[in-house]
């Protein structure tokens, strides 16, 4: 089944490159692009824009602010999970509190996700 991205969604996902939250500034400039593993940010998948993207892992990493935290937006969240998911996709969640004040440890664990996945251990 064909994951074609949606092209109508490239200037929005340029504006998100551009216009990164501070917790998505940070994990981008202090850890992914260095990372071992290529990581693409504000990825189109499909109609969705992924924050980072990891394609050789095939993991989604999400982060979360406070508006993720509506009944609306967890519903929303949920629909992207099962896209993603039907095309083999991991998605975690990071909170922005996570970043905040356990930057290290939230690097450990994508690496450790990672490392898991692509030693063939999912």
């Amino acid at each position: 089944m064909p994951r074609k991205h949606n092209k109508s969604l490239l200037p929005f996902a340029r504006e998100l490159r551009k216009n990164m939250t501070k917790e998505e500034r940070r994990l981008w400039y202090t850890f992914l692009n260095t990372y071992p593993v290529r990581f693409i940010r504000q990825k189109i998948i499909g109609s969705y824009i992924a924050d980072f993207y990891c394609s050789a892992a095939k993991l989604v990493i999400e982060i979360d602010g406070s508006q993720h935290y509506s009944e609306e937006n967890i519903q929303y969240d949920k629909k992207r999970s099962a896209y993603f998911a039907e095309y083999g996709i991991i998605v975690i969640r990071i909170q922005n509190i996570q970043i905040n004040t356990n930057f290290c440890g939230v690097c450990e664990y994508i690496d450790s996700i990672v490392k898991t996945i692509l030693s063939g251990q999912t």
